[in-house]
């Protein structure tokens, strides 16, 4: 690949560990480049490669501020109002249909969103 050494799937030595597991132990990589690749072999296709990171050099997660905590509530928000008719549809708007499920099939909905 990219002259990194390369694993096989459950064969890395300790020391390394995936971007899932260093957060599961409270850590993030913290700019540090790829140490090493895992890759899975696979019948088909290409084999599935995970991206390795050296724990020793792995930084503490940042603490939430109330500052994101608000940010991220906005955010959460603003994914559960329609941008066709406003309501707050209290639900995440599937991205699939972009609005609310009574805009996106009004024959089945009354005005209010109520069903008949």
């Amino acid at each position: 690949m990219s002259g990194l050494p390369v694993y096989r799937w459950r064969f890395a030595p300790d020391g390394y560990a995936t971007r899932r597991q260093l957060r599961a132990l409270g850590l993030r990589p913290g700019g540090q480049d790829v140490a090493a690749h895992l890759e899975r072999p696979r019948r088909r296709r290409g084999p599935l490669v995970a991206y390795l990171y050296r724990v020793d050099l792995a930084k503490p997660v940042r603490p939430m501020t109330p500052a994101r905590w608000a940010a991220l509530a906005k955010a959460n928000a603003a994914r559960r109002v329609c941008p066709a008719c406003r309501r707050d549809a209290e639900y995440v708007i599937p991205t699939s249909l972009g609005t609310c499920v009574p805009c996106a099939y009004p024959d089945l909905y009354d005005s209010d969103g109520s069903t008949p």
